[in-house]
């Protein structure tokens, strides 16, 4: 059985609670996180415990704003340049209280053992390096004290877990090139995966085909983010400048029918994260996410829970939107976790053990 201390935290008061019988939506009230699942979209410092972020600021003497600090999460909305600003800013004030090789093998135990609660066996942790390098001694030696904490949390969770390595979409495209071989070169040390982070208003995803040319020549999965601040045209262009196999977001695809034929055709899979669309402005609410429009169309899916220290919910918690606000039945439930299987960079005999279980959870 898979390792699991510590006790699960309490729900956030705008988070569903994926464990209480549901009025309406669905056909069950079974608890989702008994539904194994895949988990690609999940980012480094998001993915802290809030209880941890006050721990080591406290440690390091870190200031943080009441956002941070408040017990809930913080009120956010990215679909203006200010709104992004202050989203990137707390974002930036967390990182910096991971310091030590320790800190990071804390974060990425504690992840693991969240995922696993929540019923995922597979996890695709998503990180850039060279913001952790000026604290751990360069790009180098950064990466290889994650991969590490990624290793030893497998071994101690149970779950399968992997690392995607991703550029910053605001930096110059060289520095990705520089990430994209470092990538490459410790594939064989669990990097399965190269995307491409931040906002996707700045600059044109074909400056960085080099980097995701290195990477797929490398034998990396390409996932940059694409159609969430942005509309359908960012899907496109990582289809087309990228040819990305999986995209980061993608829900704008929702707004062009010829795209998502595109997306349904090729098999790409869109790593949906509904919290985190509504908490940063992308749509005003949950059923406004469309859930069932990629779903009807045939788009692969994988719910992800992007970054649950700022919008207050975790994986299985995506499910339960699913349920609650896109009447999505435990059949269509369990597509979606075989989806976000197929989606994944596990090795085939993981995979097939998976499926295996969701049928099993699918029949009862």
């Amino acid at each position: 059985m898979p390792h699991q201390s510590g006790v699960r935290p309490p729900i956030p008061p705008n988070s569903p609670d994926v464990s209480a019988p549901q009025a309406g939506g669905g056909d069950s009230d079974r608890d989702l996180r008994g539904l194994p699942k895949a988990h690609l979209h999940l980012h480094f410092t998001g993915s802290m415990r809030p209880g941890t972020l006050l721990e080591l600021a406290d440690r390091y003497g870190v200031h943080l704003p009441e956002a941070l600090s408040g017990g809930e999460p913080p009120k956010l909305r990215a679909t203006d340049e200010r709104g992004w600003f202050r989203f990137q800013r707390l974002y930036d004030i967390a990182r910096s209280c991971l310091r030590s090789p320790e800190d990071i093998q804390r974060l990425v135990l504690e992840a693991a053992e969240e995922d696993v609660r929540d019923g995922s066996r597979w996890l695709e942790i998503q990180v850039d390096p060279t913001s952790y390098a000026p604290r751990l001694g360069g790009l180098i030696p950064a990466l290889e004290i994650i991969l590490d904490a990624v290793d030893r949390a497998s071994r101690e969770t149970g779950l399968g877990m992997r690392v995607l390595v991703a550029a910053n979409r605001t930096k110059h495209p060289l520095d990705a090139r520089t990430l994209a071989r470092l990538a490459v070169r410790y594939a064989d040390r669990g990097i399965v995966g190269f995307g491409l982070s931040n906002d996707e208003r700045r600059g044109f995803a074909r400056d960085f085909d080099r980097a995701f040319a290195i990477a797929r020549d490398g034998g990396l999965l390409a996932a940059p983010h694409g159609g969430e601040l942005s509309g359908p045209g960012s899907v496109r262009d990582c289809l087309d400048d990228l040819d990305a196999a999986r995209i980061g977001h993608g829900v704008r695809a929702a707004e062009d029918p010829r795209l998502l034929r595109k997306l349904a055709d090729r098999g790409v899979t869109c790593e949906v994260c509904p919290t985190s669309n509504v908490a940063l402005g992308v749509y005003e609410k949950p059923e406004d996410v469309p859930l069932r429009t990629l779903f009807d169309a045939g788009v692969p899916m994988a719910l992800g829970a992007d970054d649950p220290l700022l919008f207050g919910s975790r994986l299985a918690d995506q499910y339960e939107v699913a349920r609650r606000h896109h009447d999505f039945t435990d059949a269509e439930l369990a597509e979606l976790a075989r989806q976000s299987v197929r989606g994944s960079a596990a090795p085939e005999d993981v995979r097939a053990l998976m499926l295996a279980d969701i049928d099993a959870w699918a029949a009862g």
